[in-house]
């Protein structure tokens, strides 16, 4: 009986993704492989783009504001908070104090839900399944708290240029009798509703400490959480300053770099709090990180809850040449009606010129180029992604692991498309 020998196939490319779960629904990764170790990445993007930067083009400055929470779908206020800050640079407004302490207050809120949403879908993809859960009960009061300010659980549009939309509500919106929920459920779910929505923001604060310590216990010391990401996606502080890493990717690194104290913005220079950083660099570096962040924007909530209670005033610029008078001043007043009209036909006008603002986003620097000519619609809007960066530095970070581990990089680097293909 004649042997055939058996050519052994070694190096095959492989299509990892887009319909593989941890690819995020839209990143086609093309791995070329020895085995199951791989020699290559590289990172297909384009499949959601949607043309942001030149929709803006032909948009009003404010009607362009709405797309802003649609671009990184995690981070909804803190991509409001960079676009507002640039108009404003360019238009030299002055923004209320209240309204800086509530912007701070609601971008640290928003860090709070990114990091929640990135170590649910992390923990998901590395096998860990109880996280998840974990992480979207916090979730879902963050989100309670965006509804109760705007309307919107997810794309509130309610940062505007020269403050914010309108102050705090007075009362959180509380559960209402259903056939699910009986009186004494329902009694238990609105005890801490009863106040405004800052004391539901304090009272949240006090929660979250024991809600990190949970999510600390099953994965900080769990081994397999450990051998899925120790030593995994390592990379050096000086490759990260170099390939553009910016946020906890550039932290975990090492490096101490962090807008909100080196280039401080609306009332960041007041506020206390701590720049955690990594030693090595891997996955379980920047882990590590982006929990500590989520107990330093707690610290950052607390003081600027405290703040707003004890300082009424306005929340937004009396420059009503940008922002809406009150209805009842355009109702009465012929000069504001005109104001009004004005804003909601065709906007305010840019002088010409160009800014850029960086902004502390929860993954790493999210930046906004504007060009104007004087018009009521932006000349030129570049968007600076952090996550583009990030995943630029997938080819390096991937070679020489296994495609298992190809996974626990994209989950470390904390990747939302919408910003990427933008």
């Amino acid at each position: 009986m004649e042997v055939f020998p058996v050519a052994e196939i070694k190096n095959y490319t492989l299509n990892f993704g887009p319909q593989h779960p941890a690819a995020h629904g839209v990143l086609r990764l093309v791995l070329e492989l020895d085995g199951e170790v791989i020699q290559r990445a590289d990172p297909h993007i384009g499949l959601l783009h949607r043309a942001t930067e030149k929709l803006a083009e032909s948009k009003t400055y404010m009607q362009s504001l709405p797309y802003m929470d649609r671009l990184d779908y995690v981070s909804m206020m803190c991509n409001e908070h960079a676009y507002c800050l640039a108009i404003e640079k360019m238009m030299g407004i002055e923004v209320p104090e209240r309204a800086q302490y509530i912007r701070v207050m609601f971008a640290e809120i928003t860090r709070v839900l990114n990091h929640l949403l990135w170590v649910g879908c992390h923990g998901l993809d590395c096998g860990a399944m109880a996280i998840m859960l974990y992480a979207f009960r916090e979730r879902e009061d963050l989100f309670d708290i965006y509804e109760a300010v705007s309307g919107a659980r997810m794309h509130a549009a309610y940062f505007r240029p020269g403050g914010v939309y309108r102050d705090l509500p007075d009362q959180m919106p509380q559960y209402k009798v259903s056939k699910i929920k009986n009186a004494k459920a329902l009694a238990k779910l609105n005890e801490n509703r009863q106040g405004s929505v800052l004391d539901f923001i304090e009272d949240f604060t006090n929660r979250f400490p024991k809600c990190l310590d949970e999510y600390h216990t099953l994965l900080t010391d769990n081994r397999i959480w450990k051998q899925r990401t120790v030593g995994i996606g390592v990379v050096t502080p000086e490759r990260a300053l170099n390939m553009g890493f910016t946020g906890a990717m550039l932290r975990g690194s090492g490096v101490a770099w962090d807008l909100r104290k080196k280039q401080p913005y609306d009332v960041y220079a007041k506020m206390d709090f701590d720049i955690p950083v990594g030693k090595t660099g891997d996955s379980y570096d920047r882990y590590l990180v982006r929990m500590e962040e989520m107990a330093q924007s707690n610290r950052i909530i607390q003081q600027c809850v405290a703040w707003l209670k004890a300082n009424p005033g306005p929340v937004i610029t009396d420059n009503h040449k940008v922002a809406a008078p009150d209805r009842e001043s355009m109702k009465s007043n012929m000069e504001e009606l005109i104001h009004h009209f004005k804003l909601f036909t065709e906007g305010f006008c840019v002088p010409e010129g160009e800014a850029y603002v960086g902004t502390e986003h929860p993954k790493g620097e999210f930046g906004i180029y504007m060009v104007s000519d004087g018009a009521n619609k932006p000349y030129r809007l570049k968007i600076r992604a952090p996550g583009f960066a990030h995943l630029a530095g997938l080819d390096e970070m991937a070679k020489g692991h296994m495609i298992a581990d190809a996974v626990a990089i994209i989950g470390t680097m904390d990747i939302v498309f919408g910003e990427i293909d933008r």
